[in-house]
């Protein structure tokens, strides 16, 4: 199976990178660059939220009631109108009170300003959560399913991109000790015993 990262970066190849950095006003090498570091941000934060039950199951929900992949069908019309997908929602459920923190760290790693990265967040959320609708829907996935389905894109992209990763865990840190990718990956071995 594809790694979610890469179907949504295999999605927003050509005119939709070029879309989303003259919608935000940076160039093309930055807005691939937000979207490298945005991506495994939201699923590693979705990771991390499936890995209880109870955040599986209302991630299994949301997926299989508003974000079947279906998104990816015109994908240029949702670039064109991106508050249709509810992004601001979809981050607060996510990422909840780190969301200002987050947004600020992705503008400083990517030296976009405040409002564009969050803007640019709130473009991909919904692309994130289609990826995660689009693989649990093939794959058949009940929500422990896909609980496992993110832990091991999580690790997957961990091995792939460990600076990324790195800086991406203390982004998602939430008490401040340095561990969360430790956290995350302690997470993840739970459901791989």
């Amino acid at each position: 199976m594809n790694a979610i990262t890469d179907v949504i970066t295999q999605q927003l190849a050509g005119g939709a990178v070029s879309t989303i950095a003259q919608r935000f006003g940076v160039s093309e090498t930055t807005a691939t660059r937000a979207v490298q570091i945005g991506v495994p941000l939201i699923l590693a934060a979705l990771a991390r939220n499936a890995a209880q039950p109870q955040g599986a199951e209302s991630l299994h929900q949301a997926v299989t009631n508003d974000h079947d992949g279906s998104i990816f069908n015109n994908l240029m019309g949702y670039l064109a109108n991106p508050q249709s997908g509810n992004g601001a929602a979809i981050l607060g459920h996510v990422f909840g009170g780190q969301q200002v923190t987050i947004q600020n760290n992705l503008a400083q790693a990517t030296r976009m300003d405040q409002s564009s990265a969050g803007g640019m967040l709130e473009t991909l959320a919904p692309l994130v959560m289609g990826a995660v609708g689009q693989a649990q829907q093939e794959n058949g996935l009940s929500a422990s399913g896909l609980s496992n389905l993110l832990a091991s894109q999580n690790q997957q992209a961990q091995s792939n991109a460990p600076d990324v990763m790195s800086m991406l865990g203390s982004m998602l840190d939430q008490n401040k000790d340095g561990s969360a990718i430790d956290d995350l990956q302690r997470m993840a071995a739970k459901f791989f015993k």
